[in-house]
């Protein structure tokens, strides 16, 4: 199970059984991934230059910046390798496209819990600080590979985010930060090297290794979790099937108050379509998707 690469047995059956909306702590040890992508091998793919541009980001204390490190399109490892020397986190996003070992890790934890996946890496030197508050839309498993950083957090303004809805940046306003820190953290966290945080959805975070003096390595493993809203466009996705979905709609049909009338039809026509359909059968189908569809990219 590649789950027990980033967590001990106890924080798989944990999170498989209860799926926790509160941040918790394990110690894991080392594991086959802390080797796939130990420190000195982060800041060779940071020398050379050979992780694809459009992966990276470098971020200080702020947004992050997509161009930075480039020379015609490329990305330049002088530059690169400058901007973590002045401080600046870099991230190399979605590791499971490009680099196998972490391909299958995705792969396998797709297949054992039904959810897609993706992965990030982050090295933030010593003293120095990444990305600022924000929250995410699916649980993450933060893997400390080297160092420590401190993870300042705070309970979930917003309930249960997911794709869009109520993603940080989309509602985000300009009291949170004063608020957050006039209040200080609801939990604290010091996340050494073969530990593990579990970081559910929507929590906000503020990251960083600023009374820290040693690099922070962390891996981010983004775990999308299904919803009924997924189900549904799951029984939904069958409806295409039917004439009677494909059809066109007139432009007078999408004024008032004809489009109410032509709601209602809808309506109906779905509730026809869903009773109609052999549940055993699509199970199948719906159990097929959750083992092999991203839901959707980042």
């Amino acid at each position: 199970m590649s789950l027990r690469l980033l967590l001990p047995a106890e924080g798989v059956a944990d999170l498989l059984s209860a799926w926790s909306d509160q941040p918790r702590v394990y110690d894991r040890g080392l594991t086959e991934v802390d080797e796939a992508l130990s420190l000195d091998h982060f800041n060779e793919l940071v020398d050379t230059g050979c992780a694809p541009p459009d992966e990276i980001a470098v971020i200080k204390a702020g947004p992050s910046n997509r161009t930075a490190f480039l020379t015609n399109g490329r990305t330049d490892p002088v530059k690169l390798s400058s901007l973590r020397d002045q401080g600046y986190t870099i991230r190399f996003g979605n590791l499971q496209r490009w680099l196998p070992a972490f391909h299958r890790i995705s792969q396998d934890i797709q297949r054992e819990t039904g959810y897609s996946n993706y992965m990030h890496a982050f090295l933030t030197p010593g003293g120095e600080q990444g990305l600022l508050h924000h929250w995410d839309q699916q649980m993450a498993v933060i893997v400390q590979v080297a160092g420590t950083k401190t993870w300042q957090l705070w309970k979930p303004p917003v309930e249960s985010p997911m794709r869009e809805f109520n993603e940080s940046f989309r509602v985000w306003r300009e009291d949170f930060i004063p608020t957050w820190e006039a209040a200080g953290p609801d939990v604290t966290v010091e996340l050494a090297a073969g530990q593990t945080l579990l970081l559910p959805r929507g929590w906000v975070h503020n990251p960083h290794a600023l009374n820290h003096s040693a690099p922070s390595l962390h891996l981010t493993f983004a775990i999308r979790e299904r919803t009924p809203l997924w189900l549904v466009e799951q029984l939904l996705a069958e409806a295409v099937q039917q004439p009677e979905f494909r059809r066109v709609l007139l432009p007078a049909e999408l004024e008032l108050p004809a489009l109410a009338d032509r709601l209602a039809e809808t309506k109906q026509a779905i509730a026809a379509f869903l009773d109609a359909l052999d549940m055993p059968a699509a199970a199948a189908r719906v159990r097929r998707a959750a083992l092999t569809e991203q839901e959707y990219s980042t």
